[in-house]
């Protein structure tokens, strides 16, 4: 089966769609008599940066990007073949699905958040309104990172629940057995020996607003509460003023590894997410985490974390301080490695896999 990826999350810094399409990649070239893969970008800069994995190829016509999703999301042209060479399934991995003469075609849809919270999104974003729909139309199979979110898309456009498929996301082994900063790179990074880490980018939706506030009150009420760390990209939006927290900024996945397996514990506050990988990369660290009470982050963190509703800062504050007060548990951490283990990018390419015969049949 020759299947190709819109491979363009690829290009420039891994962002979590990036993260997403390149252990899928990875993982579909590992598959014994899988798929033949052909990755291509949409993008007018040039595709230096991608590599196929040995066996795969690389094709690539420079066309800019907006002007293609602008066409696509009111004609059916350019077909996808004229820009990537013939295939017998599509994957538009990040929300869009090109128009196609012959392949079949397969997108994943992350989340909801243009929909659902359009003001706290990029403009690139909000033009999901227009894309989706029209690819969704062209897909034979949808595709999405867990069960709730397949239900949430499903529900949305009056989709049947078989066509919207869920292939859970995965967690890199490098995770599992990632070492907490050493002394020099701490200080380096600016960071304390004992933290309250955040991993993202800092945008509206996350709000990290709360997060700020709730550990303001939790240190006032706790000697025990450390300081506040914010990891990850600038993002976009009205920026969150946090002058007490270490900022470090983009991380390379090694460091990044690193400083979550030496937190205190990680805090997801979002608004909305799709998947919510911070939290389970965080527990294959065996790092305990605190996440806002939504469907998906119940379903990644499988009753092993403390969930809090969202927006409310109180009960953030007291999770803050009830986890940073509560000695080691090691028997915890185990049952948080445990369950962070049966995610893998390697079921997340079997179900991707059986998505894409599903389409071609």
């Amino acid at each position: 089966m020759r299947v190709c990826l819109d491979a363009t999350p690829l290009l420039g810094p891994r962002t979590g769609v990036g993260q997403y399409v390149g252990h899928l990649v990875d993982a579909l070239a590992e598959i014994e008599s899988g798929p033949d893969l052909t990755l291509t970008a949409f993008s007018a800069r040039g595709a230096g940066g991608l590599r196929a994995p040995r066996g795969h190829r690389v094709v690539h016509r420079p066309v800019p990007a907006r002007a293609l999703q602008a066409a696509w999301a009111r004609i059916e042209a350019p077909p996808v073949e004229l820009l990537a060479g013939r295939c017998d399934v599509f994957h538009g991995t990040n929300f869009v699905l090109p128009p196609s003469h012959r392949a079949k075609g397969v997108v994943t849809i992350h989340d909801l958040a243009y929909l659902r919270l359009s003001d706290t999104v990029t403009p690139a974003s909000r033009r999901y309104r227009d894309l989706v729909p029209r690819s969704l139309r062209r897909a034979a199979i949808v595709v999405c990172p867990a069960d709730s979110t397949a239900d949430d898309v499903a529900a949305e456009y009056g989709l049947p629940r078989e066509r919207v498929v869920a292939t859970p996301l995965g967690v890199d082994e490098a995770w599992r057995t990632a070492r907490p900063l050493s002394t020099q790179a701490r200080e380096a990074l600016g960071v304390p020996e004992r933290y309250v880490l955040f991993v993202g980018s800092r945008e509206p939706r996350k709000r990290l607003g709360d997060l700020v506030a709730a550990h303001g009150a939790a240190v006032r009420e706790s000697a025990a509460v450390p300081p506040l760390v914010l990891a990850g990209p600038a993002g976009w939006g009205a920026q969150v003023e946090a002058p007490d927290a270490a900022v470090t900024g983009y991380l390379d996945t090694p460091v990044l590894q690193s400083l979550v397996a030496g937190a205190t514990c990680l805090v997801l506050p979002s608004a909305y997410e799709g998947f919510g990988l911070p939290l389970l990369e965080a527990m294959a660290c065996g790092t305990p985490v605190i996440a806002s009470d939504l469907p998906v982050h119940r379903e990644v963190t499988g009753g092993l974390a403390e969930l809090v509703g969202v927006g409310d800062v109180g009960g953030l504050a007291h999770a803050l301080v009830e986890v940073s007060a509560a000695p080691a548990d090691q028997a915890a951490a185990h049952a948080r490695r445990r369950w962070a283990a049966g995610w893998t990018w390697t079921r997340c390419a079997a179900l991707t896999l059986a998505a894409y015969r599903s389409a071609a049949a």
